[in-house]
């Protein structure tokens, strides 16, 4: 029996998250054969749309093995060809349904920074110039990292996907106005205390239209304003690897210390990437009230109640610092009282708390 939840999910992706038009050419990308389900009903909501739809279908142990055995001439073919793609396209849906999570821990960081910079002129194409939408599918690997069964698992990905993106929206639009007068934020919790300025970068509401699931509100550091300590507390992966309890020092904008619990040695590769790996592109508060721990994927975790995300790298031309870098990596804190606590000031004026907004205006935020 088919999954009406599937249809829905189709629906809001294509009419609500990339908005498509009449002969819109919709490039989906869909990482293993699992996700098929949702890629049928997408076509199908496409074509119903009188819009294009162009499939591809990628795979993470294919991807590892011609990643490892990448030359120059192969490197140039296919950046060619994913710029091509990309400009004739007007909208992505991409769709991660990953079986193994360190499927390209056996790629070298310098091969994939080679392939990063191949793709940087395409990738900004996509994020900045192109309609885009982000999800990950419930597969079995999904459900293992969140500590769940999948059946509860799975109904827990439709119950958070499938929410009031559009009342979510309006209800945040007192945070970013909040966020578009400040200057000074500081964080503080457990081995934390860091401050830096947002003043004259926009503040950006993300309730749906990019990412699902989604909730938060983000801006960016002034690049060279931040100051401090930060510990995140929850596991995050990049480039095929694991990390945890991730520390970092920061000086004038630029890390110039960062420690792992988990790989440790292998952090510091992550932040030579290049110059702008070691400086701030996203600050950024997470409000889904029905997230509420890490699930292990980032897409949920950025998302989590009371949470903070500030991200080493790219920034987003809509909320612009000026750093550019091939990496942006979202490392999450949590700060409610049961991962800690911790307090979030703006202009010197407490407006969170362990996770609970205490200002009157930001109140029905809280869950």
């Amino acid at each position: 029996m088919r999954d009406e939840r599937i249809s829905k999910l189709a629906s809001q992706l294509v009419n609500y998250s990339i908005d498509v038009k009449e002969n819109e050419v919709v490039r989906i990308i869909a990482h293993d054969f699992e996700t098929k389900p949702l890629v049928k009903e997408l076509i199908k909501e496409l074509t119903k749309q009188k819009a294009i739809a162009i499939v591809e279908f990628n795979d993470d142990e294919v991807s590892a093995l011609q990643q490892l055995n990448t030359n120059e001439k192969r490197l140039q073919l296919t950046s060619k060809w994913e710029l091509e793609k990309t400009i004739d396209m007007d909208a992505m849906i991409l769709i991660r349904g990953k079986a193994n999570e360190y499927e390209l821990a056996k790629v070298p960081t310098k091969i994939t920074k080679q392939i990063s910079l191949a793709n940087k002129e395409a990738q900004n194409i996509r994020v900045n110039e192109r309609k885009w939408v982000l999800l990950n599918y419930p597969t079995n690997m999904y459900a293992n990292k969140a500590k769940m069964a999948y059946d509860d698992y799975q109904d827990f990905f439709y119950d958070v996907m499938l929410v009031d993106y559009p009342q979510m929206k309006k209800d945040c639009i007192v945070l970013k106005e909040l966020m578009d007068r400040t200057d000074k934020v500081r964080i503080v919790g457990p081995n934390t205390d860091l401050s830096f300025s947002i003043k004259g970068i926009n503040a950006v509401i993300c309730a749906g239209e990019h990412n699902v699931p989604d909730g938060e509100v983000y801006s960016a550091p002034v690049k060279d304003s931040v100051n401090g300590h930060i510990q995140y507390n929850t596991i995050s992966f990049t480039n095929g690897l694991e990390f945890n309890n991730v520390y970092l020092e920061i000086e004038d904008g630029k890390i110039i210390k960062a420690t792992s619990s988990i790989n440790n040695d292998k952090i510091n590769d992550i932040f030579d990437g290049d110059e702008g790996s070691r400086y701030f592109g996203e600050f950024s508060l997470g409000l889904n009230p029905k997230i509420n721990h890490p699930m292990g994927d980032i897409l949920f975790d950025e998302k989590i109640y009371g949470s903070l995300h500030l991200t080493p790298g790219q920034a987003y031309e809509d909320a612009d610092n000026g750093n550019r870098s091939i990496l942006h990596w979202d490392l999450v804190c949590i700060q409610t009282k049961e991962y800690g606590g911790g307090e979030i000031y703006f202009d010197d004026v407490l407006i969170r708390k362990d996770g609970e907004f205490v200002i009157e205006e930001l109140k029905k935020l809280n869950k």
